[in-house]
């Protein structure tokens, strides 16, 4: 796993708008359209058996569970006129929904 640098940014500006450290827990729930979906959310803590991925200062999360699924993937936030998000460039996806919320393997 692979905290890109803008994701890296975005999570050090929300923490200063929100006025204290904030981290990205990224795990993989089955469900949505292809069969997997993540689900992002922002946190202050971290769970004692989460993998920690840093990127200068700034750390996303990984439970035990989704560390597989997401073997080698990136993690990058995104600003296109289509809109701005944190994406996961997941290499073991053999297919994704239009969205990429969901994907199968």
């Amino acid at each position: 796993m692979v905290l890109a640098s803008s994701a890296a940014k975005r999570l050090a500006r929300l923490s200063q708008s929100e006025g204290h450290p904030v981290m990205l827990r990224v795990a993989v729930e089955g469900g949505g359209c292809s069969g997997f979906q993540y689900q992002l959310d922002l946190v202050q803590t971290a769970e004692a058996d989460d993998l920690r991925v840093e990127t200068d200062g700034q750390a996303a999360l990984i439970d035990p569970v989704s560390v597989p699924f997401l073997k080698g993937s990136e993690i990058a936030w995104i600003d296109e006129l289509a809109g701005a998000q944190f994406v996961i460039r997941n290499p073991n996806a053999a297919t994704s929904c239009g969205c990429g919320v969901s994907f199968s393997i």
